[in-house]
């Protein structure tokens, strides 16, 4: 038995402060998702040339029919990571069957697992019509995050390195169906992927039986961008993955599939989602900005080379802003070894400052979406698809020395990051990638504007109302006020730089004043906390709006 290995992007853990005031968003920089698409009834026959395989083309359905193979109760694993290469026919259907039985009275929900984020015609289509019991593992939809916080929706957040583990040890149940978007399929019955590659090669594996959507709106050059490596196993059988370097290829071009259980072949020219970001504001600018200047300072003082060490990144307009800025940064040859290939990246592999990224999706802008579609030729050689379970691989981001670049909702004076809940109880996300790099890089750094909803909100709190990534895992903390180091430094250490480096300074004087007192009055004194205070600022923005006094 093989299974996909273990890793961490982003969508990478938690939005940051910011998107407290922009629910209803991928992430804070984006703009509203736009709503489902509908299936192009004319795009059958030009499916129909990525359909080589005699027996796939005599499966041959439209979307309703497909969707019958789906039953209520069943768990299925969905294609999809960050908006690029989810299905959008058959759950647009399969929600279409499901409101018809609601309306008759009959029970009919699914539980749905994916790579991480997928996008309206998926999530949301399926959320509109309570046709989701169990979700997992990373969610963006607006629909779904509502339905998730009002309790209808059993939701599973757990770190994306450990989705295919747990499957294939049979902790999460059985996978019923696996619903995936394809490129094409070959002649030889070969499945080529199309913009994202997930947990797929897991879901295909796992399935009791198949359906497949062959997506023509995805570039035909995409086939051999992708690695997929069949070399994964459970412990006591487990081996080291054979992977040095981000550029390496450790696998094959595409997924094998057992024919047997491939139920049903639907065409589509649906676009990914690729919803569109804001150029960085000032406040991100002047983030980006920090991380630059600190970046550079580090690399000279461990004399890393000029190629820095493979870069992970979260999704947003700060990490873009960080890529526009690492373009005139004196670095060359860089790499990445992270989850999304995003806009910034293109931009950086056209000017010749990064020679390549390995990633297990795209999260494009569609200016960037259709740019990269009529430019596949040139960048194809440049980027590398390959499963999450190892895009996301602790044990390789450890090897490989990834800088890891991930947003936060707060972190607290002593370093604890808050990824995914906000005011502590109302999920936002979830924590995505970012924990498996996060733990494992070498340099972690957590960035947000330290105020949200215009200042309503400290992203900076004397007690992280949840933790996601402890103390130990936050090595660098940023926000437009400044930058805190926090390697080598004691709690107290901490409060003092975060406090002064990364606060508000609307809020600053109230947080030392805290942690004075909290030094002065706590039952210890190694991380001073006042149990009775400490999470007053969140209850009162509850109960007031706002966390200033």
């Amino acid at each position: 038995m093989h299974f996909p290995h273990i890793c961490c992007d982003m969508d990478n853990a938690g939005s940051a402060a910011q998107a407290l005031a922009q629910d209803g968003r991928t992430h804070p920089d984006e703009e509203p998702m736009p709503p489902p698409q509908e299936e192009n009834p004319m795009t059958q026959n030009s499916a129909l040339s990525r359909i080589k395989h005699p027996d796939f083309a005599a499966k041959l359905m439209d979307a309703h029919d497909a969707a019958q193979w789906i039953n209520p109760g069943t768990t299925l694993g969905m294609s999809g990571f960050t908006g690029s290469g989810y299905p959008k026919a058959v759950p647009q259907a399969l929600a279409q069957r499901i409101a018809a039985a609601h309306a008759q009275g009959d029970a009919f929900q699914v539980s749905v697992w994916s790579g991480a984020s997928t996008g309206p015609e998926l999530d949301g289509a399926l959320s509109q019509v309570d046709g989701i019991r169990t979700r997992l593992p990373y969610n963006s939809d607006p629909i779904t995050r509502q339905k998730i916080n009002s309790g209808d929706i059993d939701y599973v957040d757990i770190h994306l390195s450990q989705v295919a583990p747990m499957a294939w040890e049979g902790v999460l149940g059985q996978l019923s169906t696996a619903v995936i978007e394809l490129s094409g399929i070959t002649e030889n019955g070969d499945l080529i992927p199309s913009s994202s590659v997930g947990n797929n090669k897991t879901w295909l594996d796992m399935a009791d039986q198949v359906i497949l959507e062959v997506n023509s709106w995805q570039s035909p050059l995409l086939d051999g961008m992708h690695d997929i490596y069949y070399g994964t196993a459970l412990p006591p059988n487990r081996r080291p993955i054979p992977l040095i370097k981000p550029d390496d290829r450790i696998g094959q071009p595409r997924f094998t599939v057992d024919p047997k259980k491939v139920v049903a072949v639907v065409a589509t020219d649906i676009p990914d989602r690729n919803a569109p970001f804001k150029a960085p504001d000032a406040t991100a600018q002047t983030i980006a900005d920090n991380i630059l200047d600190f970046l550079t300072w580090d690399a000279k003082r461990a004399g890393l080379p000029n190629s820095l060490l493979p870069l992970q990144s979260g999704v947003g307009n700060v990490p873009n802003a960080v890529m526009a800025g690492l373009i005139a940064a004196p670095f060359e040859n860089m790499t990445a070894f992270t989850e999304v290939i995003q806009d910034g990246m293109l931009d950086m592999i056209e000017a010749g400052t990064l020679r390549m990224a390995s990633a297990t999706a795209f999260s494009l802008s569609p200016e960037k979406a259709a740019y990269f579609n009529a430019n596949a030729a040139f960048f194809r050689d440049k980027l590398i698809l390959r499963p999450q379970d190892i895009s996301n691989n602790p044990e390789l981001v450890r090897r490989l020395g990834c800088i890891a670049m991930n947003g936060m909702i707060e972190a607290d004076i002593y370093g604890n990051i808050n990824s995914t809940h906000v005011m502590g109880s109302r999920m936002q996300n979830g924590i995505g990638g970012s924990g498996d790099f996060a733990r494992n890089s070498y340099l972690s750094i957590f960035m947000t504007p330290s105020t949200a909803k215009n200042g309503k909100i400290s992203a900076i709190v004397p007690m992280a109302a949840h933790v996601d990534h402890i103390s130990q895992d936050a090595q660098v903390i940023v926000t437009e006020q400044g930058l805190a180091d926090l390697r080598g430094l004691s709690p107290k250490q901490r409060a003092r730089q975060i406090i002064d480096r990364c606060a508000h300074p609307d809020y600053r004087d109230a947080l030392s004043e805290y942690f004075a007192r909290a030094q002065r009055d706590s039952f210890g004194n190694h991380a001073p906390h006042l149990l009775s205070q400490a999470l007053s600022w969140h209850q009162r923005y509850i109960e007031t709006g706002t966390m200033k006094p």
